[in-house]
């Protein structure tokens, strides 16, 4: 292995997850056209629940939503299950993907959709995204953090074991 072999991997594994992004984000945009967020599709809501709060942002939890992102967690997982390769580098790794790829595909969501566009990625236009900071979605900071430390995780050179030898 080469000493850029780690980075080559970062690399075509993020713009893969990106790659993918701008395909289903443009899937979305003929899906939900204007009304993001699943909001005029006929499929099941729950506007309002402390869990929601805690795990879901504060959005409302759809149909839509409750299959699509196990969908796109398994699509990210199959790799590993055909191979049967399994190990928590990997995983760090896929979990890694996947949040970059959701960060990505929202934020295509509204740069690629005619109906928003750059000017209207706000927190009055963006309703459903209920909180804010430095201009994005807070999802998009803590997903980014927790991304960069799976990846470092994943990454990382492992500490060489120390063993006790005896006399004896």
């Amino acid at each position: 292995m080469t000493a850029s072999t780690p980075f080559r991997r970062v690399f075509g594994m993020l713009f893969w997850a990106v790659l993918t992004a701008f395909f289903f984000a443009n899937v979305e945009i003929q899906i939900e056209g204007a009304a993001g967020w699943a909001a005029n599709l006929p499929t099941w809501r729950i506007e309002h629940h402390w869990l929601l709060d805690i795990f879901w942002g504060g959005r409302a939890m759809t149909g839509y939503h409750a299959w699509i992102f196990p969908f796109i967690a398994l699509m990210f997982h199959y790799p590993i299950w055909f191979n049967g390769s399994w190990d928590w580098r990997g995983e760090c790794r896929i979990m890694a993907s996947i949040m970059v790829f959701w960060i990505s595909e929202d934020w295509l969501w509204f740069v690629l959709n005619p109906a928003y566009g750059l000017a209207r990625f706000n927190p009055l236009d963006v309703p459903w995204h209920k909180h804010w900071l430095g201009g994005v979605p807070v999802d998009y900071w803590i997903y980014s953090v927790v991304a960069i430390v799976l990846l470092w995780l994943a990454e990382r050179k492992p500490r060489p074991v120390a063993v006790a030898l005896s006399r004896g």
